[in-house]
């Protein structure tokens, strides 16, 4: 099977392993790709976003499945142009991708499907926001609609602030939505879908904010571990019984068939499972984690959800082992990022039994030495027999991994 993966990040990387190290593939190109993908596959530097050149390389290489990694490219509608061209695409439609290009269209959804979530209200005016920051109060929960690369949500008891990111983003020309707070621990189940079948992956959990004990700004996540002890056995049916397949059948009575990844974020909270948002791609850090415990073949399965056969492929196995992923991100994240600082270590750190480190934001010089190109950096994974045993592991490779001024939680899976 050959296959083209869009995008370049961590995410990608795990992806990329997971594909590459599969008998079923053949040939692997990753588009645009980082030092880490070129290692294990053939990188080309085209955009991602721009569907013509996507089926352009597609067609040029036989492609015989696309999977596309971020979310810009589906909101583009590149999977669109790939499946107008005969192509099989892992990667749902530009409409359906609405499910995450707007959290108001997801809570519209979910209405419509009775999917449990946190009552809203979508404001355009500064009037709305002020009235519905008073209606739900403290802790102020504040999402941008629109994509915002896992950072645009405050959550903060203090109101001003609030109020100031919801001005922001009314500000942008956008709606904002206000959201009742949710209580208890949020978890990440990624679900694979065709249009009508729904396969759940293993359960997850990642650390949005920057600092440990969930301090500091959000980010698009600091880390993640799988599975989950704490989490009931049957998440993973529960999800897909009350959300991602009442979901999909929504979106199929829609006319806009969801085909590719649905990323539900869940909180288990006092009152029962609710949703707190969905994405349509891999979730990034928790892809790094989660992927890295799969046992069956990843292209086997994203080959027959794009083609509408995801009834006949066997379930996901997974290993027994956990799987803890810290992320490494350069100096000034999630705010002006300092770019350019050397990275070394990273051979080190792969010679620890059990541990991979992915790229993220890196590239090479002209003397092919590794530096930091963007906020998070690199995702060091580390299994072990109990998420206790990965952590220690993942910690003792973080060790080994030098770049000035790099930033990371020391609290990732602690304590769960």
């Amino acid at each position: 099977m050959k296959i083209l993966l869009l995008g370049s990040g961590a995410r990608e990387h795990a992806l990329a392993r997971a594909l590459a190290r599969d008998p079923q593939t053949t040939e692997l190109v990753v588009a645009p790709g980082n030092p880490g993908t070129a290692a294990i596959a053939t990188n080309l530097n085209i955009d991602p976003c721009i569907p013509e050149e996507v089926v352009a390389l597609a067609t040029q290489m036989g492609a015989d499945l696309v999977v596309v990694g971020p979310e810009a490219p589906l909101v583009a509608g590149v999977a669109d142009a790939v499946r107008d061209a005969g192509i099989p695409c892992f990667g749902p439609s530009a409409e359906a991708a609405r499910l995450e290009g707007s959290k108001a269209f997801a809570k519209e959804v979910m209405a419509a499907a009775g999917v449990p979530t946190a009552e809203a209200a979508v404001c355009t005016t500064e009037a709305e926001l002020t009235a519905a920051l008073d209606r739900f109060g403290a802790p102020y929960v504040v999402k941008e609609d629109g994509l915002a690369a896992g950072k645009g949500v405050v959550v903060t008891d203090e109101r001003p602030v609030a109020l100031v990111h919801g001005r922001a983003c009314l500000s942008r020309g956008g709606r904002v939505v206000v959201e009742d707070y949710l209580d208890g621990p949020e978890a990440s189940l990624f679900c694979v879908c065709d249009g009508a079948t729904v396969r759940p992956l293993a359960p997850a959990q990642d650390f949005k904010r920057l600092l440990d004990d969930d301090a500091g700004p959000n980010t698009g996540g600091m880390g993640a571990y799988s599975p989950l002890p704490w989490a009931p056995a049957d998440l993973a049916e529960q999800v897909v019984r009350e959300v991602a397949q009442p979901v999909v059948d929504e979106m199929a009575r829609r006319g806009t068939s969801f085909i590719g990844l649905l990323y539900c974020g869940l909180a288990l909270t006092s009152r029962g499972l609710r949703v707190v948002e969905f994405n349509v791609r891999f979730g990034d850090p928790e892809t790094q984690a989660v992927l890295a415990r799969l046992t069956s073949s990843l292209p086997e399965l994203l080959h027959a959800a794009a083609t509408g056969r995801l009834v006949e492929a066997p379930a996901p196995t997974w290993s027994e082992q956990a799987a803890v992923d810290v992320v490494i991100a350069a100096p000034g994240y999630p705010g002006t990022v300092t770019t350019g600082g050397a990275i070394t270590g990273v051979e080190a750190a792969e010679e620890l039994d059990g541990v991979h480190v992915l790229h993220a934001g890196t590239g090479t010089t002209e003397h092919r030495e590794l530096v930091a190109t963007g906020g998070r950096v690199l995702s060091v994974v580390a299994l072990g027999p109990t998420v206790e045993e990965a952590r220690s592991r993942a910690y003792e490779a973080v060790g080994r991994i030098a770049l000035d001024g790099a930033q990371y939680r020391t609290d990732i899976a602690a304590g769960r």
